[in-house]
């Protein structure tokens, strides 16, 4: 039986997900229409608002349903710069979807350095806030690669100071820590389903007063105005099944730091390093690098074993490169050797336990040929 720990790039569904899924598929009408049917679409929709909405404290109104994160992110930096944000600052570990849309749509982007653990550098910030243009901010809330928390309060009230626009990519910290809209002060909050145990191609965007939004697809008055086009009915029912039981599962989240410390020290021993190791970060990410050892050649032999793992980031078409992240945290040296392990819902400790034996038996066959 094979261990799955790449919770950071789609985790499972979960059951409660697939059931609203078929039952949204049953009721077989659309959310705009006035009938019965119709009507019944409609509850089932602002249902998965409100309980998208619950999961990050946020109010049913601030949620806007887009195709998943990397549409939300999108939509909010589109609509930042057409409300006349004239400069974009993004974090140097921040996503690809932020990263290359920022850099695909402003004439300039300044990038904003992380430490040595990858944590953004808020005096930087506070110098960069002091210059003149009113400014996008985009900020994750915890990065996918290396589980590293932001501090994102911290940075939403320099922003707001300053009168910027802050942005946070949450999709994956939202259902591993609990997360509160209105207190943590940004201006746009971007979710996916399927980090969460719901269904791929579905996702959110929650925005604060101060943000104005402005619609990418036109024809129709759905979402508030907000985006044209019928509702994906059962992604948003799966959508809000999955936040459901994530926020329900919340408390247990901590412990899963447990199975991942053990295996660090694990891999630690053989003489891995483990990325942002001084920062706080999500119980359930672990990123290591291990010199000499290539990060494609330890996700095929893990994957030979039956463990399933990522190198980096699960947005390239299947390739595997040196990792961005860890470049920016100053280890250049490391970019071609990390690997990300992700557990999540139905992880197990003995999940994690058996990827350290496999990595430990990959690791010692290959300093077997080196030295044969």
């Amino acid at each position: 039986m094979s261990v799955y720990l790449d919770y950071n790039a789609t985790a499972p569904i979960r059951s409660e997900a697939r059931e609203a899924v078929l039952a949204a598929l049953e009721i077989g009408a659309n959310p705009s229409s006035t009938h019965a049917a119709g009507r019944a679409a409609r509850a089932a929709l602002e249902r998965g608002r409100a309980q998208v909405a619950a999961l990050v404290g946020a109010d049913p109104s601030t949620v806007t349903f887009l195709s998943g994160g990397v549409e939300a992110n999108a939509l909010a930096i589109e609509s930042a710069l057409a409300a006349g944000f004239n400069r974009v600052i993004v974090g140097a570990t921040e996503h690809d979807s932020v990263w290359a849309c920022a850099h695909a749509l402003a004439p300039a982007v300044e990038v904003w350095p992380v430490d040595a653990n990858g944590v953004a550098d808020l005096h930087w910030l506070t110098a960069a806030l002091t210059q003149n243009g009113r400014a996008l901010i985009c900020l994750m809330a915890a990065n996918n690669e290396t589980g590293v928390i932001q501090p994102v309060a911290e940075a939403a009230a320099l922003v707001r100071a300053a009168g910027g626009w802050l942005h946070v990519d949450a999709v994956q910290a939202a259902g591993k820590l609990r997360l509160d809209f209105a207190a943590l002060g940004v201006d746009s909050l971007s979710l996916s389903a399927h980090k969460l145990g719901g269904p791929q191609g579905s996702g959110a965007l929650l925005t604060g007063e101060h943000a104005t939004i402005t619609r990418r697809l036109h024809g129709g008055g759905q979402e508030r105005g907000r985006r044209a086009g019928t509702e994906n009915l059962s992604g948003i029912a799966g959508f809000g099944a999955a936040a459901a039981a994530a926020l329900r599962d919340l408390p247990g989240v901590p412990a899963h730091a447990v199975w991942r410390d053990a295996l660090a020290e694990t891999m630690t021993r053989a003489g891995a390093a483990v990325l942002g190791a001084g920062a706080p970060r999500l119980s359930q990410t672990l990123c290591v690098a291990t010199p000499g050892f290539s990060s494609e050649v330890q996700v095929m032999a893990l994957d030979l074993a039956g463990v399933r793992v990522s190198a980096g980031a699960a947005c390239s078409s299947g390739k595997v490169k040196a990792s961005r992240v860890v470049e920016a945290m100053g280890r250049p040296d490391l970019a071609a050797s990390s690997i990300r392990i992700s557990g999540g819902w139905a992880s197990t400790e003995a999940d994690w336990a058996r990827c350290g034996d496999a990595w430990t038996e990959a690791l010692a066959r290959r300093r077997q040929k080196e030295v044969a």
